[in-house]
């Protein structure tokens, strides 16, 4: 099983993003920001729902 990717590369890819944001919104822009694949699939993981800031996402992404 993966480890969940650094939350500062993870907030990195994802700049600039307006919040509230979709888990399709959030995968659309780290695959722009030139995300790697790891954090592209725990974007892709998450539930599917609307994140109301970076902590949110990082909570998703870490929670198994």
């Amino acid at each position: 099983m993966s480890t969940a990717p650094n939350p500062i590369q993870l907030q990195k890819h994802l700049s600039g993003v307006d919040y509230p944001a979709s888990k399709n919104d959030l995968v659309q822009a780290a695959r722009d920001h030139g995300a790697d694949d790891d954090i592209v699939k725990a974007l892709e993981n998450m539930p599917d729902r609307e994140y109301d800031g970076p902590n949110a996402v990082s909570q998703a992404v870490t929670k198994k």
